[in-house]
């Protein structure tokens, strides 16, 4: 079965983020803060955003992105953005080219950002316009509730019930990575994995580890998917069912994974998606970059088809 989807990944994050990224957090306020937010059926979180105090938007929160993007078929109902000239970018698919506006002003709830820079490119998660990345939230403590839906901007730890489990994080080039062990067998393989809010999916495995256990022949195949990044490149992919998987504490049986097939070396590093995160509920410590997770009512649902 061959399915066609748009992918809302932003893989502007695996250059170096502009600098107007690297330093929003000292051009917001610092007022705590809590954030509704709409989950999509695609487990996309959906923020409500003003920018420039005049338009209007719905972004999607992304955990691996580092800055602000808004898609091409926004462009004609927005009255405060003006872009300058096209930039080369690289995505996950293959390099694009992004016009970007600068010194633009967001607010999202009681946060607010100054001298914001947007990138513009043609896909985001679905029902949004664009998309904003931790880096919104630097030097904070990120408490993001899957259970209430709503996300809390801490200036300290809160305190956290025992049911908390603290989980070594892994950064990379400003990303944020957490191992997790998959049974494949009687073999169990660790393998780390990019915390990635804006994949609809659970797992989706770097084409090293696929093709080293050879997963197309090991696993039991539910679909192929043709998936496209956020400037148009087409992909194709494989979704089977992985036999056991366990994060911190928590086991999972027959968890649905993706792959892409072929030896096409893209796909350097595994992602976490967000029909997994949303099972839990996380605290981001922005500020010693440490992360805790908790088990919520989502650790039973079904999984997205």
């Amino acid at each position: 079965m061959k399915i066609l989807l748009a992918l809302s990944v932003s893989l502007l994050l695996l250059v170096s983020p502009p600098l107007e990224a690297q330093n929003l957090h000292e051009k917001s306020n610092s007022a705590s803060d809590t954030i509704s937010f709409r989950l999509t059926s695609f487990n996309n979180i959906v923020l409500h955003a003003i920018l420039n105090e005049t338009d209007s938007l719905d972004l999607m929160f992304h955990t691996a992105a580092n800055d602000m993007t808004l898609i091409e078929s926004v462009r004609d109902r927005l009255k405060s953005v003006n872009y300058g000239e096209a930039d080369s970018v690289n995505s996950w698919g293959g390099q694009g080219s992004s016009r970007r506006s600068m010194g633009n002003s967001l607010q999202v709830g009681k946060q607010n950002w100054t001298e914001v820079t947007i990138w513009e490119n043609k896909h985001s998660g679905q029902e949004t316009d664009g998309k904003i990345g931790m880096d919104f939230f630097m030097g904070r403590i990120l408490e993001i509730n899957y259970e209430q839906n709503f996300i809390a901007v801490h200036l300290k730890l809160p305190m956290l019930n025992t049911n908390f489990e603290e989980l070594p994080l892994e950064l990379n080039s400003g990303m944020r990575f957490l191992k997790g062990k998959m049974t494949l067998g009687e073999e169990n393989f660790e393998n780390s994995f990019l915390i990635h809010s804006g994949y609809a999916g659970s797992l989706l495995l770097d084409d090293a580890f696929a093709q080293k256990h050879k997963l197309d022949s090991q696993l039991k195949i539910l679909e192929e998917k043709i998936l496209k990044d956020s400037y148009g490149n087409e992909l194709k992919t494989l979704k089977a069912l992985m036999p056991g998987f366990q994060l911190g504490n928590i086991h999972f049986d027959q968890l649905p994974v993706g792959f892409f097939s072929g030896a096409l070396g893209r796909q350097k590093i595994s992602v976490m998606g967000g029909d997994l995160l949303k099972r839990f509920n996380w605290i981001f410590d922005l500020q010693e970059e440490r992360v805790y997770i908790q088990p919520n009512a989502n650790i039973k649902l079904a999984y997205r088809e």
